[in-house]
């Protein structure tokens, strides 16, 4: 087990880096005419096709969260965490029918230019800024962080910040040329990162098989996998008994069983697939037919992630409790990279630039979003509203500059307490405080004409104060005595709620509320979307990848029940 990357591990890594930005220059240099057309910059003149709006899909929601956080959970829980990334694929399903033919038929570009138009102008603001400060705060230096301390551990453990520094002027390089360099680099780093993510986790199960006797085989491995770990094949975590133990009582704080797919996970899904700039950005500047084409192939494409992120851990884990992994540095986040270390040489260089992939089209992504809100949403409206094209895309790289300064400041020295938590859980948790009151306001405002922007507004504040009183304040108030939910002792020393029950006891209230209150307002909305439901009808071929998907989810839910 080699710890060191080898010469021929930087070569592969070198090449990578050279492919992407030589490519990514080659995209910039055929839109250097349109340099200062802000549509151009902002959505990449609504030229993508369907396959690069696919790829730019995965390519931003596949970072080191997933590839360091959802493979520490894979260690910790099993093919349980496996769920987001399917319910993800059903998710996706749900936006392309749905979501999108309201945003394209009503000129939409950002989400808060949505809330404006539907709602009105303080509800855009509001949302804008909260936006800009969790993408920048919670995203970008979760991104950051967790992919500078794995690769960092990969070439020694010395080079943390020099590392950090890299990656964010990686991303810059790519970001500053726009969606289109974004969007069209994104294809190349999708590849990388499947197929190193591939070779990964072949090399793990043939690691598995080869240590158990079973020789270097996969399907060999994948078996040793289930005889070793028959627990961690199990879609659904039992909820604890008087007699459970604490591991047991905090796998469910982690994913609560039959009660995360009554609520949690499909919130956490539609309001991140469908409700967030930093996703449908790409599909935003594309006719109907290409937009739901990649948004299904990036569906499709969500069914191998399991595979990818996920086995690793499982791996690790198996590996560990039978003493042939001796030690995993910073816990269970440190399964993917303990798994890297059994690469041989050439190959670990490979994981290592998908890895890298990974980490730096999510950072260009959301730069990219945090750029685009920035300057048509806030800068263009309240600071400059004169601004011409050429100004925009100043403004927008300017953006793109200091909110990477911004996340590599409060990344330097850990100020966010990143690594304490856990990075998926990190994210995940955080996120979800706000994901309820966001959801419910675009959903009831693209699907219920009633609503109003009272209701919107309050929505979205008490969406975030029943989060804060349902994770913080209630487990303290109530321990595990109320009718409503069961809270548990998580080891600390007091009690919790799993955090996806929390967020569907949010949206439900938050839901309630605003339909009481819209229901006290005006009978008729003058903003309300009026909706064809002619928009909502899918072509044969269309229907074709929906079933495949559906009938494959299916089937791996059949499988590991």
């Amino acid at each position: 087990m080699n710890q060191n990357l080898a010469f021929a591990d930087y070569a592969v890594f070198i090449i990578y880096f050279i492919v992407v930005s030589t490519y990514g220059y080659t995209i910039y240099r055929k839109r250097e005419k349109n340099e200062h057309d802000a549509k151009a910059y902002f959505l990449a003149e609504g030229t993508l096709t369907w396959w690069a709006i696919g790829a730019s899909l995965i390519a931003s929601n596949i970072s080191a969260e997933q590839f360091i956080g959802m493979s520490g959970e894979g260690f910790f829980l099993g093919v349980a965490v496996a769920a987001y990334e399917w319910i993800a694929a059903i998710a996706l399903i749900i936006v392309a029918v749905w979501f999108i033919p309201v945003y394209l038929k009503n000129k939409i570009y950002t989400m808060p230019q949505f809330l404006k138009t539907r709602y009105n102008e303080s509800t855009a603001l509001i949302m804008a800024v909260f936006w800009l400060f969790l993408y920048v705060f919670v995203n970008l230096t979760s991104i950051l962080y967790l992919g500078a301390v794995a690769i960092n551990g990969l070439a020694g453990g010395e080079y943390l910040h020099v590392i950090m520094i890299g990656l964010a002027l990686f991303a810059l390089l790519i970001s500053l040329g726009g969606m289109k360099v974004v969007a069209y680099t994104d294809v190349i780093q999708v590849a990388v990162l499947i197929i190193g993510g591939l070779v990964t986790s072949y090399i793990a199960l043939t690691t598995v098989g080869h240590y158990f006797g079973f020789g270097d085989d996969a399907i060999a491995g994948f078996k040793v996998l289930m005889e070793k770990a028959p627990e961690h094949f199990k879609m659904i975590i039992p909820k604890p008994t008087a007699t459970s133990s604490q591991l047991e009582i905090n796998k469910y704080l982690t994913f609560p069983g039959m009660m995360s797919y009554l609520a949690g996970i499909w919130i956490i899904n539609l309001n991140y697939w469908g409700c967030n700039q930093y996703i449908t950005q790409r599909a935003l500047g594309a006719d109907l037919q290409t937009a739901r084409t990649g948004i299904l192939f990036a569906g499709m494409l969500k069914l191998l992630m399991p595979l990818i992120v996920m086995l690793p851990g499982i791996a690790a884990y198996v590996l560990y409790e039978n003493g042939h992994l001796p030690q995993l540095v910073g816990g269970k986040d440190g399964a993917y990279s303990a798994m890297l270390t059994f690469l041989p040489t050439g190959l670990k260089g490979l994981s290592v630039a998908a890895l890298t992939a990974a980490i730096v089209a999510s950072l260009a992504g959301k730069v990219n979003s945090i750029s685009t809100i920035y300057t048509l949403d806030v800068h263009k409206k309240y600071i400059q509203k004169n601004a011409t094209d050429r100004a925009q895309v100043n403004i927008g790289r300017y953006a793109v500059f200091a909110a990477m300064l911004l996340a590599v400041m409060f990344t330097w020295n850990d100020l966010l307490g990143i690594g304490g938590v856990g990075g998926f859980t990190y994210i995940q948790k955080y996120t979800g405080f706000i994901s309820p009151g966001v959801f419910a306001m675009f959903f009831l405002g693209m699907f219920w004409k009633r609503t109003t922007g009272t209701a919107a507004i309050v929505g979205v504040i008490s969406g975030f104060l029943l989060s804060v009183l349902f994770n913080e304040f209630a487990p303290a108030l109530f321990g595990n005595e109320t009718l409503l939910y069961t809270a548990f002792a998580n080891g600390k020393g007091g009690f919790e709620i799993p955090f996806h029950i929390c967020m569907g006891l949010s949206f439900a209230f938050t839901m309630i509320l605003m339909i009481a209150i819209s229901f006290a307002g005006p009978k008729v909305n003058p903003k309300a979307f009026e909706l064809d439901t002619e928009m909502f009808k899918v072509k044969p071929q269309t229907t074709v990848l929906i079933v495949i998907t559906l009938l494959v989810i299916f089937a791996l839910y059949v499988k590991f029940w």
